[in-house]
């Protein structure tokens, strides 16, 4: 086993650089770190996440989390099905500032199985979010 790594950077290449810039350091709030500019016009904006996770699902759970959040299928096609989800303080709240800062809805906030509220949302730079609110423990059945 390898050293374990330090970082997660997950880089979007994206033909409308200063929509997604706008709504991902603008509307949702993330802190830029570093920004590059190069020849040619290339461009490229670090931002930054407290903290991050990888999650791997299997195509059953992505069809399952999409029917939770959305009521249909909606994941990209796999096998290149890549959605990202933020922790927020409060879904409701989040999803309608992002919406008003350039993302689609695709589901409101909705309460998941594992006590959680998610919406989902299209993002300027192609991207599908989620914006997800921890609400605590499963309430007992």
């Amino acid at each position: 086993m390898i050293t374990p790594p330090t970082q997660l950077r997950l880089v979007v290449e994206t033909e409308d650089f200063d929509a997604a810039l706008a709504f991902y350091r603008d509307a949702l709030g993330l802190p830029e770190l570093e920004a590059y500019e190069g020849e040619g016009g290339a461009r490229v904006v670090i931002l930054s996440v407290p903290t991050a996770t990888l999650e791997l699902s299997n195509p059953a759970q992505v069809r399952l989390i999409d029917e939770v959040e959305v009521g249909h299928p909606v994941a990209r096609p796999y096998p290149l099905s890549i959605r990202v989800a933020f922790e927020v303080a409060d879904a409701a709240a989040a999803t309608t500032a992002l919406e008003a800062g350039g993302a689609t809805v695709v589901a409101p906030p909705t309460l998941t199985p594992w006590n959680s509220l998610n919406s989902r949302l299209d993002a300027p730079g192609g991207l599908q979010i989620t914006a997800f609110q921890e609400l605590g423990q499963v309430p007992p059945s």
